[in-house]
């Protein structure tokens, strides 16, 4: 059973930064993708950053040079650094791989910008 854990969430100010990680339980370069969604109260989940097998990353225009996403394959984590946090960025985050042609998904960790 693949298992993903995330972490760091919390509550930032405007214009603050966060780091959050996903671990998994699988050597994560075996994952055909990784990414971060997240999901804001009322609103649909939406992806927010993509790394392919190959490392070949994207981010939705909205996060465009304030989130990258990375991993580390000898730590099996993913990470997501967040900088020039907005309001509008208040969501759960969830991470989510994909193996095969299975789906997983992490527990969310909240992220909340708030002066």
């Amino acid at each position: 059973q693949v298992q993903l854990v995330e972490s760091g969430g919390g509550l930032v100010q405007p214009g603050g930064s966060l780091k959050l990680s996903c671990r998994a339980s699988r050597i994560i370069s075996l994952y055909t993708l990784m990414d971060w969604y997240r999901q804001a109260p009322g609103k649909e989940r939406e992806l927010v950053a993509r790394i392919l097998k190959g490392g070949t990353t994207t981010h939705t225009d909205s996060v465009k040079g304030r989130f990258t996403i990375s991993r580390d394959n000898a730590k099996n984590t993913v990470y997501l650094q967040m900088s020039g946090l907005k309001p509008e960025d208040t969501a759960v985050y969830y991470c989510h791989a994909r193996y095969g042609v299975i789906d997983y998904w992490g527990q969310g960790t909240q992220v909340t910008v708030s002066s």
